[in-house]
């Protein structure tokens, strides 16, 4: 598997895929296949895929840990910049076709409404995670820093999970929402345990070096 996922054209690979989602949603769009609200579809379609996006990103450290396949660790970058990708198409759609862009009302809305200023609050703590993804922001900050700072997506996770909870509390609809929350308490559950397992397990102990003889 780790000689699969090293070759050249497994990025190309999974880039293409990771842009189906948009694929089929543009070309929806464009043969006017998004059923009888194709905005409210937009909407909501881009909304999942952020939340699934999210969901993988978190699944590459159990998955590679857990199956010794440590070549899934390349991609990580490429998948966390997709979940920018389709949340900034989320806010997108909802400040086009909900608020016609009016920058005041966009503004009021989010004040106003609960789910909205969740989910815009997991926007705005993921924009700097994606500005950070590249070798010369990791450099800047740091490792340590840079490593701190995108732990911000284990709250991610849960603004997103917050969010999709409340939307469609509306309509007293919670199967899926169900099925994220599990996915997503397996994921932190399994780094939980993993931290637990590696803090209990002993510490390699340094060889004593040699002592210098004494001088008589």
């Amino acid at each position: 598997m780790n000689k699969l996922l090293m070759h050249p054209a497994a990025k190309p690979v999974v880039f293409v895929l990771c842009l189906l989602p948009f694929a089929w949603l543009f070309y929806g769009a464009l043969t006017d296949g998004l059923g009888a609200n194709p905005a409210e579809y937009l909407i909501r379609s881009t909304g999942d895929w952020t939340l699934r996006f999210i969901c993988i990103v978190l699944a590459v450290t159990p998955l590679r840990v857990t199956l010794k396949v440590n070549a899934l660790a390349r991609f990580r970058r490429m998948l966390g910049l997709f979940a920018y990708f389709y949340v900034v198409l989320h806010l997108l759609s909802y400040s086009w076709f909900d608020m016609g862009f009016d920058v005041p009302e966009i503004a009021k809305d989010i004040a106003k409404r609960p789910f909205i200023l969740v989910g815009f609050s997991a926007f705005v703590l993921l924009t700097p995670l994606a500005a950070t993804s590249f070798n010369r922001a990791i450099k800047a900050l740091g490792a340590k820093r840079w490593q701190a700072l995108h732990k911000l997506v284990y709250g991610i996770a849960g603004l997103g999970l917050l969010h999709f909870f409340w939307m469609r509390a509306g309509k007293n609809n919670f199967a899926e929402v169900f099925v994220y929350a599990a996915i997503i308490a397996v994921l932190l559950g399994w780094r939980v345990w993993n931290f637990m397992r590696n803090k209990k397990l002993p510490r390699p102990i340094a060889a004593a070096a040699p002592r210098a003889p004494v001088s008589r």
